[in-house]
């Protein structure tokens, strides 16, 4: 992958510091049969009665107030950006820097989100990018949709998912104190941001009920936020253009885009892994470019990488599916 980037607000980042997010061309998958699909019964059982809650959750959104909805819609875009800003372009691909307070409230983000921890989180989505679309891959997607949504969470890893994770250089995150605090107390972190929050905010503040508390800004919203990480993993890997490059799977998607707060430019993603925008096209439909432009105006962001608009035509032009339109 060509290399060549120019920096937004900062200087150039090593070489050697940005090559865990590229794609491994050695890699070759076992010969023989696969291994057995094994059924994780633990989280089959969770993932049905969290999408039975969150169903119901639906039932009770006439009886909501009106703060409750958008408390809900508030905690759905924090939960997000833990994900979007923190566990993925933070920390996953490294595209910029985050000053302690930033990091902090990323990861307390994150746990709203409850997604696994930061740690676990980059550690998964750095082996999807180096071995997109095989064995190794954590939610490969040529094994179609429904296991690259949430099928790959209901059965065990494959072993080339466990192998090659396991000799990742983790460095960066094992060196970052946020991360590691986060995932030493990740689980009362989760029940405290996920759960705890979202629901007495409502109960104690405007005297929301506490079963449309917990059924609609905890469970539902933490169910429409888990769905729509999932999508990038599924529909933006199956449907849409391949404006950047036609030899790879992923896709730009506007319904992923508008969903997953600016993650649906996935062509452009996969081909630019380190820039910090995920998109050429700025702050169009990208909530989370937003977040972190405001971040760097107020100075907790810093070094922002972005692919030279240069490099991104020649791309396009030479792997590309000729459907790129600029702006």
């Amino acid at each position: 992958m060509n290399r060549e980037t120019h920096l937004r607000h900062g200087a150039a980042t090593p070489e050697s510091q940005i090559r865990d997010d590229d794609f491994d061309v050695t890699y070759e998958e076992k010969a023989g049969p696969k291994p057995p699909v094994r059924l994780v019964w633990r989280n089959l059982i969770l993932m049905g009665l969290l999408h039975a809650g969150a169903a119901y959750g639906v039932s009770l959104l006439p009886s909501a107030s009106r703060y409750t909805l958008v408390w809900s819609a508030f905690c759905f875009i924090v939960s997000a950006l833990g994900v979007t800003a923190g566990a993925h372009r933070l920390w996953s691909h490294r595209s910029y820097k985050a000053s302690l307070p930033l990091r902090i409230f990323l990861a307390i983000a994150n746990s709203m989100a409850f997604q696994n921890d930061i740690y676990e989180w980059a550690r998964d989505h750095r082996v999807h990018h180096k071995f997109s679309e095989t064995d190794a891959d954590p939610h490969n997607a040529s094994r179609g949709f429904f296991f690259a949504h949430i099928g790959w969470l209901l059965v065990r890893k494959h072993p080339d998912v466990i192998e090659k994770g396991s000799k990742l250089d983790l460095a960066d995150l094992k060196a970052d104190k946020v991360v590691m605090l986060q995932r030493r107390f990740y689980k009362p972190s989760v029940l405290l941001m996920c759960f705890f929050t979202p629901m007495f905010v409502p109960w104690y503040f405007w005297g929301e009920s506490v079963w449309v508390s917990y059924f609609v800004p905890a469970l539902l919203r933490y169910t429409l936020a888990l769905n729509a990480t999932w999508l990038v993993n599924s529909a933006a890997h199956i449907w849409g253009n391949r404006p950047y490059d036609s030899n790879i799977n992923p896709r730009e998607n506007k319904f992923v885009t508008f969903s997953a707060i600016g993650e649906g430019f996935h062509n452009y993603h996969h081909t630019f892994p380190y820039d910090y925008s995920t998109s050429e096209f700025g702050w169009k439909m990208n909530l989370t470019t937003c977040f972190i432009d405001f971040m760097h105006f107020v100075g907790l962001a810093t070094d922002c990488r972005k692919a030279s608009r240069e490099v991104v035509m020649a791309r396009a032009k030479r792997t590309g599916d000729g459907s790129h339109r600029s702006g």
